[in-house]
Order: structure tokens, then sequence, then C-alpha cells
């Protein structure tokens, strides 16, 4: 049974239609806005004024046509606070400091070990990596109004835990708490699928269409989804995990405890694989961690190495056939490829795949169908952590945003388990 929409849930869209349109189009007056969004004039009129009222916006510059009142143009104000994104991955922390029109301010990241695996340590390197990306930034800490936080695996965010992080071996871990004890300042966590998607339709593709997958290649795979405007979730918040998706039936074990995963194929352990594989004593294979184990394929890419060249080909081959997957279950136009494997090996990746992907799509869904590289500048999964964390202080301010965010949590409220 769907649920009823209430005038409360549409007023909180449409809040948020505007300040979306605001972050879209720039410094907009009323009537700009009232076109863009499809709001009503005297809807636009009020909620403008509830967000000049909590400094949300400001008023950028008064225009005069010669007849009439003046025109204000209207921007979200700058100054109204900082928020922090931030992308943990098995190898890094990468935390940046934004303004309230997410703007970067400041940016740090921390090494971890990809083999130590203990909450403390993973918590003290986000702890160590918004600090320095807050002091970099020149913010004071009492101008942090939220933090948004991305961890690997599923991520329950509407009661602050990581329910599993396999490369981790972490279970119901109440990581929210955790964190918010060790940085003091308000915390919301989240999948780094929810985040690349969210930065997709603000700031990248979904600007032009509504429908698209955001795949993101690093140490693990997954897919951001997002249909006719809505980030797609799921019941669990488990939407996405397409790198756990069957490529090969019984084939190589993937961490996850199946074989023949996607992921198996197009993570960084994966690629690894299949250079040995191809060419068992390859250089490449003895680099000391998966970054530079990218970038060394990078290197060799560019030198021409002919091993290089044939891993990119397979993995190309092993790319199209799940993205066609991905296409013929969903009927989505756009494909964009994120991530920091995808920022290193690109250039060679995306051409093979833009040749081979029509033969594993159904004719239908073939005319339109684009894969590209994320436009999205920076680091796609911190800008989308920092604009969750934002919903959550317009939450606190009443100025909801929309169903893409947790609801309230009560005190003192967990998921079942606990760690």
């Amino acid at each position: 049974m769907v649920a009823r929409r209430t005038a409360r849930d549409l007023r909180n869209e449409n809040r948020f239609e505007v300040l979306h349109a605001l972050f879209e189009r720039g410094p907009s007056t009323r009537q700009e806005l009232t076109r863009h969004t499809g709001l009503s004039a005297a809807t636009v009129a009020t909620l403008v004024t509830e967000f000049l009222t909590e400094e949300i916006l400001q008023i950028a510059t008064v225009e005069r046509t010669g007849v009439g009142r003046p025109y204000e143009r209207l921007t979200i104000n700058p100054g109204r606070g900082r928020i922090v994104g931030v992308d943990v991955a098995e190898t890094y922390v990468d935390a940046t400091v934004y303004d309230v029109a997410l703007g970067v301010l400041g940016h740090a990241e921390v090494a971890l070990d990809e083999h130590e695996n203990d909450q403390d340590y993973v918590v003290a390197g986000i702890v160590r990596a918004v600090g320095a990306s807050v002091a970099a930034s020149g913010a004071g800490r009492e101008t942090i109004l939220g933090v948004g936080i991305s961890l690997p695996g599923h991520v329950h965010p509407d009661a602050g835990v990581s329910v599993f992080a396999p490369n981790w071996d972490w279970h119901d871990v109440r990581i929210e708490e955790l964190l918010e004890a060790g940085l003091g300042i308000s915390v919301y966590v989240d999948n780094p699928l929810k985040a690349v998607a969210l930065a997709e339709m603000w700031f990248g593709i979904g600007r032009t269409v509504d429908s698209m997958a955001v795949v993101n290649l690093g140490t693990g795979v997954g897919a951001g989804i997002a249909l006719d405007g809505t980030l797609i979730r799921g019941k669990a918040n488990n939407a996405g995990e397409w790198g756990h998706t069957l490529l090969q039936l019984d084939g190589r074990e993937c961490r996850c405890g199946r074989r023949g995963c996607v992921e198996a194929y197009l993570g960084v352990h994966g690629l690894e694989t299949t250079l040995a594989e191809l060419a068992p004593g390859h250089p490449a294979l003895r680099t000391a961690g998966q970054r530079d184990f990218v970038q060394a394929v990078a290197e060799g890419l560019t030198a021409g190495d002919e091993a290089l060249t044939a891993l990119v080909e397979r993995t190309a081959h092993y790319l199209a056939a799940a993205l066609g997957d991905l296409v013929n279950l969903l009927d989505i136009p756009r494909l964009t490829l994120t991530g920091w494997t995808t920022r290193a090996l690109a250039s060679w990746l995306l051409p093979a795949v833009r040749a081979e992907l029509p033969r594993h799509v159904l004719p239908g869904s073939r005319p339109g169908l684009a894969v590209e590289a994320s436009p999205v500048l920076g680091n796609p999964v911190s800008l989308g952590m920092a604009a969750f964390a934002l919903e959550q202080f317009l939450i606190r301010l009443g100025l909801a945003g929309p169903a893409s965010t947790r609801p309230q949590r009560t005190p003192g409220q967990v998921a079942a388990g606990g760690s």
C-alpha cells in the first residue's frame, strides 16, 4: 500500500525544489524560480521568505528595469555555515569542507591500511581527516553545521548503523554513535552509491535526464540509481548492489561469499586477477596497494604496454556485459562512470565499452543510450554526502528536504543487534 502524500510532504518537496533550482541556475529572481520549478508564484514567495528568515538565502542584487518594482535576485548564502563531506573507502579517507552553497573551502586525505579493519582505527582515521580538512578551510569548528560520511558496504542511515562491510568484517556497528563521540559534531552516515547518485542528480547529468545509473568503480563496484528523478534506496537502503549480481556462473570467488559477482571482475582485485591470468609475472602485480596498482596500469597504458592493453580490453568486455544487464533491467538512457579507477582508466575503458555495449542491450533501449565519465567535479562521494548533511541541517531547522533523506531518529534508537 502506498502511503498517502500529505500537505506537509508536498511543502517539504516544494522547499527543496526552490533550493535545488538555485543550485542549478545560480542567482535567480522569484519569477525565474516560479517558471523553473512550476510552482505557483505565491508558493515560491512564501518559501523564499522562509529561507531568507533562516538566512539560507540572501539577496544577491536588486535590479531595476525602469518600470514597476525592482527585482531581487536571490542566491544561496554561502556564509550560513560549513558542511563536511567524507568519502571513506578501504584504502583512504577523503574529507572536504564546503560552504552552504557547496563550494569547496578545504580538503584533506588520510591513508588507511587496507588490511586493518578495527573500528577504532577507522574512526580515528576519519577524525584525523575531518580535523585536517577543517583546518585547511580556515573554518572554526563552531561553524560546522554537520558532517556527512559515506562508508562502504550496507549502511542503515535511519539508525546510523553499518550493517555489513565485507572487506572490514563489520556487522551491525553503531558507527554514527562512534563518529559523533569522536567528532563532537552532528553526523549523517550513508552508502557511497547513494552519495554519487545524489551528486549526479544535483550537479551532473541529472540536470538533463531524470533516469540514470551512476556506476562507481574502485575497490568495490556498485550503481547509484535514479528513476524519474527519485533516488532509489530499496527496502533496506541496499539498492544498487550491482557489483554483487552475477556475471559468471560459478566464476571467481567474491569477497561477499558468492562466486561470479561483477565485483570479482571489475573491482581492483578483479583487475589484478585478470592481469595475473594474462601476464603472471607483470611488474604491476608487485605494487604495494590497490591505488598503486591502478596508477601503474594507467602509466603502462600510456607507454603502450601490450599486457595492460589486453587487460583493459578484457575488462571493458566484462564491463559492457554487466552494464548491458543494468540497462536491460531498468531501461535507463544514461550511464555515468565514476570512482578512482574510472578517473585513472577512463581514457582507455570508455571507448572500448561504447563500442561493445550495444551488443548487450535490447534493441528498444539502444536509441539515445549514452555512457560517459561523470562530469561532477572533485570527489562526488564527498559532494553527495555534503548534500545529505545539508538536507539534515534543513530538517533540524524545520525546512526538511524530500524523501531522499532518512526520518528523524529518536534519541537512543538503533538497529537490532549491535557491536
